[in-house]
């Protein structure tokens, strides 16, 4: 980031479908916080999961956590405290875990398409 800007996103680890590399890709450009806005836009409209599928513990849906995860994800790269509104409902782990790329393998793969599957 520079002057307030997304310059670039590596992604570390993202979502199975595809999702997170596609959104990281429409947000490199933008001031941040219209990023922060758009990730987790494209994130719901990319992903694949179900949105009918909601989870009875935490009342969302999958497209749902998948934005807001994805949200906290780049807020915390960017060096951004967190947004409790926004993650409110979302279970502690899922941000941490998919905040936090210092425990991402060595040699993960930056894009799907890459994964050798």
């Amino acid at each position: 980031m520079k002057d307030g800007i997304v310059e670039d996103i590596r992604v570390l680890r993202g979502a199975p479908c595809g999702a997170t590399w596609t959104a990281a890709e429409k947000v490199k450009g933008m001031p941040i916080e219209d990023a922060l806005i758009r990730i987790g836009l494209e994130t719901q409209f990319e992903c694949v999961a179900d949105p009918a599928g909601w989870d009875p513990i935490y009342g969302k849906s999958p497209v749902h956590f998948a934005g807001y995860i994805h949200q906290a994800a780049l807020r915390r790269a960017a060096g951004l405290p967190p947004n409790p509104d926004a993650e409110k409902g979302i279970p502690r782990e899922s941000l941490e875990d998919y905040g936090n790329s210092a425990d991402s393998p060595e040699g993960a793969p930056e894009d799907p398409s890459h994964s050798g599957e």
